[in-house]
């Protein structure tokens, strides 16, 4: 796309969005910091000059943005099933079902909701190793509750300036501590024992809230810390070691007594003597105001970490999101004080973990054990270590019996990662695989740095965040101006005489805006297919000839009591995996795969009618990634012709379309995606068999979200 289209197109999006022109503005700076222009010298990363990072707490992606228009939310048109049959919204306390709901802050206390129960027990308990379907069990009612554009309207407003995330996920199944270890150093397991094939105890990582939790002041007497210390180099530690210039700005005796602050539980910094670069730099206050400062004049440090207090972290029951809305204004009020700096500066504001509300995405894990200690699903590479062992079953809630005492430590649940700089405005969404990993791995495609306590399983399946940025041509017009936050205390003040939010009697039907964003170009080339073999078996072949790896998710959805397996694939390889639909379904089978990016396909049939069928059809999907096409491509092992029957499910009107295959064979039909915005949905049937594919054809260009999201909710 040429810069004139891109900025047509561009302008067309922010004129839809009626009800942010009419928002109140923020003051001047950041009004000037939209309409600043990124510094592009040349045109790579290497024009970045600036990281500046950002950790809230404990709010899910759905949660934030289930509803916000172009993004993987409550609109989804493939949500994985649970056990009882239905969509993954119907989740159950054990007795009531409980879908997702609307908080109301203008009916109830919804943004001062309390916060739920969100360790190690009863996350991977909420979990279930995939099969999820019992969140308000293990999270209490308000795991399902949610917020819409007009509840937060600072957050909409940063999403439609910026680029948001919709696959970005929380590293481990856990809380804060463990989250941000991973956060401030790439591992929340000790790195060294995962190169040895060995899994880490609680001794070599961090599965609970322990070791950042501090008593003490600073500078004297200093921290006592009520844990052993981890051994392996923090990100400080790696740029440090690097001649990279960096800074934590926090009060040393407000940041949460420690929680904020993953590097405390490791060596380096807790040996940290005064006068060091660790204990200058990562040990001592430095306010918003000095942010400012060092942004006014430019002296801000290569990368900086901004660490808050409990009550400006948007954690429920501590803060709110009114509040935190306030203090990333602040934060963004310092960083873009000066605009020359602001021109070459990147700012990553996360979330360390989802508490324990709900998300209905299924997260991208390592498979899980089977309780006979059979591993649901395969890999590529080697997943040794990358599992938490607990043999005494310290850290497992008693009723959860699904899998044994190893367990994946994550991916989890998503939350939100907004991007924020010159080289990403326009309201984007970036929908590639990211966790806290991520943010180490982009500071190494900056830096030069490497970060050798990321995994390489993480490193396959777990992007660098560069995909979220057009260093080439970053300045198109002006964008939507964000809203006020400076009346947060009036907000709270209403808050307060509203009932408590609590989940309706009668539940909502689901609700997403319709619409699409602009969406940037992903690095997927992702394929399965099926095979009838002899027997009753039924294979499926995983294939990746993109360029990243990529988890793919099975759901048998005749036997939902199961585990799914998961498949880790690497760019350039392939898995084959077996279902034995003889043994105890009389030859009948119902696969569904999904993965990044509304990656969907469907396998369904008969496989012993198939396998003595005269016309034994099989399907193939390839791509035109140049053109933007897809082909489909239907060969016959049989001994006779035969037709199949190719119906679309969405995004045209044509169709269907039939095809007939001769004995041995080879069939194709091809269609150009351009009025689609290369999204697809097609099924392909015959007697005995049925398969679907949908999802997007990349092609190293942007494009756009999927233009079906949220249209049956609208219907």
């Amino acid at each position: 796309m040429n810069t004139t289209n891109r900025r047509d197109f561009l302008r067309k999006s922010v004129g839809a969005l009626g009800a942010i022109s009419a928002m109140a503005l923020l003051p001047a700076s950041i009004r000037k910091a939209l309409a600043v222009e990124a510094a592009v010298v040349t045109g790579t990363i290497q024009d970045v000059k600036h990281v500046v990072i950002l950790m809230l707490e404990n709010r899910s992606f759905d949660h934030y943005f289930g509803t916000l228009r172009g993004v993987r939310g409550f609109g989804d048109r493939f949500p994985t099933p649970l056990e009882s049959g239905k969509d993954v919204w119907f989740q159950s306390d054990g007795k009531n079902e409980i879908p997702p709901y609307h908080m109301d802050p203008t009916k109830t206390k919804a943004l001062q909701a309390p916060g739920t129960p969100h360790s190690f027990s009863d996350m991977q308990a909420a979990w279930n190793q995939g099969k999820s379907g019992f969140w308000p069990l293990y999270k209490t009612q308000y795991t399902m509750g949610y917020f819409r554009r007009e509840d937060l309207p600072f957050h909409y407003a940063l999403a439609e300036a910026f680029t948001i995330c919709d696959g970005y996920h929380c590293s481990t199944t856990s809380g804060t501590d463990p989250n941000r270890v991973v956060f401030f150093s790439g591992s929340g397991f000790d790195p060294a024992l995962t190169k040895r094939g060995i899994n880490s105890d609680d001794r070599t990582s961090e599965p609970n809230n322990d070791r950042c939790w501090i008593t003490g002041t600073m500078p004297k007497p200093g921290y006592t810390y009520a844990d052993n210390a981890l051994t392996w180099l923090t990100l400080p530690d790696v740029l440090e070691n690097a001649g990279v210039s960096w800074k934590i700005y926090q009060n040393t005796n407000d940041n949460w007594t420690g929680a904020m602050h993953g590097g405390l539980a490791f060596t380096s910094f807790r040996n940290a003597k005064p006068g060091s670069a660790l204990y200058v730099k990562g040990m001592t206050d430095y306010s918003i105001a000095d942010l400012s400062t060092d942004v006014v004049n430019d002296t801000l440090p290569a990368v900086s970490w901004i660490l808050c207090s409990a009550a400006n972290s948007e954690h429920p029951g501590n803060s709110d999101p009114a509040i935190g809305a306030n203090y990333t204004s602040q934060v963004l009020e310092a960083i873009t004080a000066n605009p020359d700096v602001w021109s070459r500066t990147v700012f990553l504001l996360t979330y360390d973990e989802n508490d324990g509300l709900f998300d209905h995405l299924p997260a991208p894990a390592p498979p899980s054990y089977n309780v006979d200690g059979s591993l649901a699903g395969m890999a590529t590479l080697s997943l040794d270590g990358e599992y938490f062992s607990d043999p005494a079953r310290a850290y497992l809630d008693p009723t959860d019996t699904i899998s044994g005492t190893v367990r994946p430590w994550g991916l989890s649940a998503r939350v939100p990662m907004y991007v924020i700089s010159p080289w990403s405005k326009g309201g984007w969404v970036n929908s590639q695989v990211f966790d806290h990993t991520s943010v180490g791995m982009f500071l190494e495609q900056r830096f030069g740095v490497t970060v050798a306590a990321i995994s390489p399983w993480h490193r396959a399946v777990c992007g660098d965040l560069t995909s979220c940025f057009d260093f080439v041509t970053p300045n198109d017009p002006t964008w939507p101006a964000l809203p006020d936050t400076s009346n947060y205390a009036a907000i709270l003040a209403a808050q307060n005489k509203l009932p408590a939010a609590s989940a309706p009697a009668t539940p909502q039907p689901l609700f997403q805006e319709a619409g699409t964003r602009f969406s940037r170009a992903l690095p997927y080339e992702l394929h399965t297919s099926a095979r009838i073999e002899p027997r009753g078996l039924v294979s499926l072949i995983f294939s990746n000839t993109g360029t990243q790896g990529a988890v793919f998710h099975v759901y048998d959805k005749l036997h939902l009591e199961r585990i799914p397996r998961r498949y880790t694939v690497e760019a350039g390889k392939l898995l084959t995996d077996y279902w034995n639909a003889n043994a105890t379904d009389s030859g009948k089978y119902e696969l569904w795969v999904y993965s990044s990016n509304g990656f969907v396909r469907t396998f369904k049939g008969d496989a012993l009618a198939q396998a003595s069928a005269a016309f034994k059809p099989e399907v193939q999907v390839c791509y035109d990634p140049v053109g933007g096409q897809i082909y489909l491509k239907v060969n016959s092992t049989g001994t006779a012709t035969g037709q199949v029957t190719v119906t679309a499910n969405a995004y045209r009107a044509d169709g269907p379309w039939t095809l007939e295959v001769a004995a041995g064979a080879l069939g194709t039909l091809h269609w150009n995606l351009d009025d689609s915005g290369r999204w697809y949905d097609f099924t392909v049937t015959a007697d005995n068999f049925e398969r679907r594919f949908s999802g997007r054809v990349e092609t190293g260009k942007p494009g756009v979200s999927d233009p079906a999201m949220a249209l049956l909710l609208q219907a």
